[in-house]
């Protein structure tokens, strides 16, 4: 018997949704990220990209345990001295809540240039429609 060995030829994406209404944030991200990198697929390679597209909607309703809310802060450098900024998280669940989601998920990701492309495979929208019906996405629950 050989080994099977998948091509990125033989990788059949599926699309599905998800709902992040009343969802911890954590939880979430790591289910998203397991979607996105194909781990629960027979055909999965940690050297492809075997991973699924996954719209996530309602990104505003998503929540988070304890003191998050109030505590817990998300920077960025700019890269100059002084250029380090930071944005709370209930003013970036109010202005950009899309980013909350894409941020935890690109943690729990591979630091390299599949785990780019994997993070590409996801769309985040702040309400509950999004532009991709066409790709006939199926509903999944992940709060179970």
């Amino acid at each position: 018997m050989k080994t099977f060995a998948p091509k990125q030829e033989d990788r059949k994406p599926n699309w599905y949704v998800v709902d992040a209404t009343g969802q911890v944030l954590g939880r979430l991200a790591s289910r998203l990220a397991l979607l996105l990198q194909g781990k629960g697929k027979p055909t999965y390679a940690r050297h492809l990209d075997m991973g699924d597209y996954v719209i996530c909607i309602n990104a505003e309703k998503v929540q988070v345990t304890g003191k998050k809310r109030q505590n817990k802060i998300y920077y960025h450098y700019s890269g100059y001295p002084g250029g380090l900024k930071s944005t709370s998280f209930e003013r970036m669940i109010a202005t950009h809540p899309e980013r909350v989601i894409t941020f935890a998920v690109k943690g729990m990701l591979p630091r390299n240039r599949l785990g780019r492309q994997m993070l590409k495979k996801l769309k985040v929208y702040r309400g509950p429609s999004h532009p991709h019906a066409a790709q006939n996405p199926q509903m999944i629950d992940l709060s179970g």
